[in-house]
């Protein structure tokens, strides 16, 4: 059995394309079994897909130690599930930055696109593989999801080009307006606590000058989050002491109106506003334009924190 899996603290691309790419390989091979999984519980977001669709949510593993992986939307070693040193992984698939070391060949693929999920969806088109109806919109929300409606400076043509070809085998007329309504849930913030809010997509990254996490939620209107902004700023401060961080960053991404409100607990404000270009307010900035942590946010904090 080789499990398949997304990173800590799932988003609904790592948990999607668990699944689909599960699915692919069982239809491609005939010697392996392959099993979606999770690392951690769900979001809000993917629960609600996940049910909408009539897909079963992956079994949740609480450490990957002596079982055979491939690893999904990921490949840096923190944010791998517990256990991944002591597992045997036998392939990647990713559309992130490359922080990986192996010992012996695997299958490797990432490519610098929007989402993994519109990687493993190309395989299901080129290879002219059935896709089942309800994966097809799983997917399909994924890449919405990541590519913020196609918004996002990580969107590429190919990504335009799979969100169309997935839509049409979701039975889906209007992929705009089905992917504001994903958005509309994963911005309604009334019914989640602080946690989740800061934990619904979630990374941590190791730096060389330091320990890091980096959140971010996407909303349509940011309004929904003013009365909330000090309890959410505790937050990421209880997780930076508990955690050992050197920052916590969360920032609130305004789909509509394309800019960020970036909330930050550091040990290290000068250097967070050098990293940022912008000065810090009672420990948030708002950023017009900024929409990506993968090509935008990570990339400001590495120039700064992991040269």
């Amino acid at each position: 059995m080789i499990y398949v899996i997304g990173h800590k603290s799932p988003d609904l691309d790592s948990v999607a394309g668990a699944i689909a790419l599960a699915d692919l390989k069982n239809k491609l091979s005939a010697s392996n079994e392959y099993v979606p999984a999770i690392a951690e519980d769900i979001n809000k977001e993917t629960a609600y897909i996940l049910e909408k669709f009539g897909v079963a949510v992956p079994e949740k593993l609480s450490d990957l130690a002596g079982k055979e992986v491939v690893l999904v939307d990921h490949n840096e070693e923190s944010q791998i599930l517990d256990g991944g040193r002591e597992a045997k992984i036998v392939g990647v698939w990713d559309h992130h930055k490359i922080a990986f070391k192996c010992d012996s060949p695997i299958e490797f693929r990432c490519l610098p696109w929007g989402s993994v999920s519109t990687i493993i969806a190309r395989h299901f088109f080129c290879k002219d593989i059935k896709l089942e109806k309800s994966l097809a919109a799983v997917l399909l929300s994924a890449v919405l999801v990541d590519t913020v409606i196609t918004k996002s400076p990580t969107c590429t043509d190919y990504d335009k080009e799979i969100i169309g070809q997935l839509a049409a085998a979701a039975g889906i007329d209007d992929w705009k307006a089905f992917g504001m309504e994903i958005f509309k849930v994963r911005g309604a913030v009334s019914e989640m606590s602080d946690e989740d809010i800061i934990k619904n997509d979630y990374k941590d990254f190791d730096f060389k000058g330091g320990k890091f996490g980096i959140g971010q939620i996407e909303t349509v209107d940011i309004s929904d989050f003013s009365s909330r902004e000090d309890a959410l700023l505790a937050g990421l401060d209880k997780v930076r002491t508990e955690g050992g961080y050197h920052s916590v960053v969360l920032f609130i991404t305004d789909i509509i109106k394309e800019g960020s409100l970036f909330l930050v607990s550091t040990s290290d404000q000068a250097a967070i506003e050098k990293a940022l270009g912008k000065g810090l307010e009672n420990g948030r900035v708002y950023m017009d334009g900024i929409l990506s942590r993968k090509k935008q946010v990570v990339p400001m904090m590495t120039e700064v924190f992991d040269k």
